[in-house]
């Protein structure tokens, strides 16, 4: 079988790591970046959300969001990313990536700032406005898995890809930590300028009406970072791969490696005949495809399904954990400012401790590695973890083990970074031939935004107590938190298992993978 790559494509598969990589990863990263500043800055809104829009006089505690509107306001930014993924994940195919790139990055923006405007005073219209702008940023906002990720990949050298995507991954640590500081910024000013009781001392001035701005403040923030990137997105060019494989113009494709790499690439003239081979015309839907790349789809859909249902339901113990070691005192005993600062500075923490180490983690060792070992060994240990949680749950939630239940909170989620989360992510970019690459990365990413709706959600309603009395207000009893966390573990263990399902691309180049370069048999 005579193996033939394109001339341009291995330059850029033996290029040496240069200035415009770094570049493509900010570029791409920003996505990411928005992506988990948004989802961290949620639960800080939240809290606050509910005190200004829900507030009872008559009550012991402040305001909260009814679960049906928490619910929404969480999960239609879910349940629009879930969409975007495979609606900008097929379009990146079929119109290039470039095209499709400057227009998820726009929705972003607009949407973010959108969300902060909603309209009216009362909580029915506010919510309305927020959950409708949060589904259409979360639109934005799949649309950048897919097409970030292939574009690094189809960018990048083969020696270092695995890092080059791991990086662009990690800008969501960077931020998280963003959402993080400006909430203790924006909470820290408001609360200098306009102090006010704790909600003990008086209820209806615990939340100066200032604060309306607070969160408004912190949601649009996020539109920022995109914006500054937009101009160097728009002027990126289109992927080679994706013009000499896909648009088959492949003397385009040498002209913009050319720029790019600064070296004179020269396109040989049998070089077009490979692209003329009818067998690589395969679609998603034929035999040929299923033969191929069947088995490998199904390991990448289930183990980022499996994996998001365990990292979206870390959300669910950190209101436990938070409590437990006295980082967020009782609702009743701070004002509503503070309450932000509060949760704010809890979770910035434990980010900083645990998740964005994991992030670059990969980041430096996925190279060395490779995929396979660091996937299977983060599902591991997160299940190894969750059930040393789970087992002697009772034991950790008294006061003075405290400190031990942090550290194995921790841990499972340092694996789950230095792990599935960030590989089930990279994997998908590689292993695909690049006229599907786009849409079966989407695929994949929408089945585990499937999995994180399930984590989020059906585990908020199975953590909840068995005893009747003891549940969360409106919610029906549950499983309770320990067998909620015995079963996270049972998930991780089959992601264990299905991640034999996923070739490990470390160092092969992409046709490789794909198996574009069977020009014949």
């Amino acid at each position: 079988m005579a193996e033939e790559q394109l001339g341009v494509l291995k330059a850029l598969d033996v290029a040496k790591t240069q200035l415009y990589h770094f570049t493509a990863i900010v570029i791409a990263g920003m996505g990411f970046f928005t992506d988990a500043y948004d989802l961290f800055c949620v639960s800080l809104v939240t809290k606050l959300l509910g005190r200004i829009y829900y507030f009872n006089p008559l009550s012991e505690k402040p305001g909260s969001l009814p679960p049906h509107v928490a619910a929404a306001v969480n999960g239609v930014a879910l349940c629009g990313t879930l969409a975007g993924q495979l609606f900008f994940g097929w379009l990146g195919d079929k119109l290039g990536r470039k095209k499709v790139y400057g227009v998820t990055l726009i929705m972003m923006i607009l949407c973010s700032v959108a969300s902060g405007l909603s309209f009216g005073n009362k909580a029915k219209g506010v919510m309305t406005t927020l959950c409708f702008f949060r589904f259409w940023l979360g639109f934005g906002i799949g649309g950048d898995y897919p097409l970030s990720a292939t574009i690094m990949s189809e960018y990048a050298n083969k020696k270092t890809r695995g890092a080059f995507i791991a990086a662009v991954f990690a800008m969501q640590g960077i931020g998280i930590l963003a959402g993080g500081f400006v909430g203790l910024a924006v909470s820290s000013i408001f609360d200098k300028k306009f102090p006010s009781p704790t909600y003990l001392v008086d209820r209806a001035l615990s939340t100066p009406p200032q604060a309306d701005y607070i969160w408004r403040i912190i949601v649009m923030f996020g539109a920022l970072p995109a914006a500054l990137t937009y101009y160097w997105r728009m002027k990126m060019p289109e992927t080679a791969r994706y013009t000499a494989l896909v648009a088959k113009n492949l003397k385009q494709a040498t002209q913009d490696m050319s720029k790019v790499l600064q070296v004179e690439l020269e396109m040989e003239e049998r070089e077009e005949d490979i692209l003329k081979d009818p067998r690589l015309n395969y679609g998603l839907f034929s035999k040929e495809f299923l033969r191929r790349h069947g088995l490998p789809l199904l390991g990448c859909t289930s183990t980022w399904f499996l994996l998001d249902i365990a990292f979206y339901s870390q959300n669910l113990f950190q209101k436990d954990i938070f409590s437990a070691i006295g980082w967020i005192p009782k609702a009743a005993t701070m004002n509503a400012v503070h309450e932000v600062f509060k949760i704010a500075r809890a979770q910035t923490l434990i980010a900083l401790c645990s998740t964005v180490p994991g992030y670059w983690f990969t980041v430096a060792f996925i190279d060395i590695m490779g995929r396979f070992a660091i996937q299977l060994m983060g599902f591991f240990m997160m299940t190894v973890f969750m059930f040393a949680i789970a087992f002697p749950y009772d034991h950790w939630i008294k006061p003075d083990n405290r400190i031990g239940f942090v550290v194995m909170y921790s841990l499972t989620f340092f694996f789950a970074n230095f792990g599935p989360n960030a590989t089930t992510f990279i994997v998908p970019a590689e292993i695909f031939p690049a006229r599907l690459r786009s849409t079966c990365h989407g695929i994949s990413a929408a089945t585990g935004k499937a999995g994180a709706i399930v984590g989020a959600f059906g585990f908020l309603y199975a953590a909840q107590p068995q005893d009747k009395t003891k549940t969360d207000a409106g919610y029906p009893p549950g499983i309770g938190v320990k067998n909620s966390l015995i079963m996270l573990g049972v998930i991780n263990f089959v992601g264990m298992l299905f991640t034999f399902l996923v070739p490990e691309p470390k160092g092969k180049s992409l046709e490789e993978l794909s198996g574009e370069t069977e020009a014949e048999k």
